[in-house]
């Protein structure tokens, strides 16, 4: 079984089905850490429907799409926010793939994308919630930092220089 990373149009089939994915996960995850219910289903369809993630297509941005054995398995989003910076969001692996290389192969290529971007540096935020997240950056050089955005559900934020 292999990995491939490649660039997605962030308003594909296959961007879309990952979208609906990642935020029903982050989403349910919060819900029911705080409330005891899952998302609700019309909250949901709001949600998504509002960040299409446009954001994350070319000039500006780029979404890439990882595949196991060819199966469209998780994503990444990167979107430049000034002349040297970059921010990663919508990292997503589906859960049956986890623990198996992909989640730093799709990190390491939004740097890269990053760094095509013309960005020198690249930051995130996330939940506390969210420590395999956490944990991930960690391990791939990021350290967190002081908040860099006001985000709802920011509570940990990072950055990492890209050399």
């Amino acid at each position: 079984m292999t990995w491939t990373v490649t660039p997605e149009p962030f308003d594909s089939p296959v961007a879309a089905a990952l979208w609906r994915a990642y935020y029903t996960e982050v989403s349910d995850r919060w819900y029911l850490l705080h409330e005891g219910r899952r998302t609700d289903p019309a909250e949901l369809e709001r949600e998504i429907a509002a960040q299409p993630g446009a954001d994350l297509a070319p000039p500006g941005g780029r979404l890439l799409v990882a595949r196991y054995d060819g199966e469209p398995a998780g994503s990444a989003g990167v979107r430049l926010l000034d002349g040297a910076t970059a921010e990663l969001t919508r990292v997503f692996l589906h859960e049956p793939v986890r623990g198996r290389g992909g989640a730093p192969l799709l990190v390491r290529a939004a740097e890269e994308a990053a760094r095509s971007l013309g960005a020198a540096r690249m930051i995130l935020d996330t939940r506390g919630d969210l420590v395999e997240a956490r944990g991930l950056y960690a391990r791939l050089g990021y350290t967190e930092t002081a908040p860099h955005n006001d985000g709802r559900y920011a509570e940990h934020w990072f950055s990492k220089e890209l050399g």
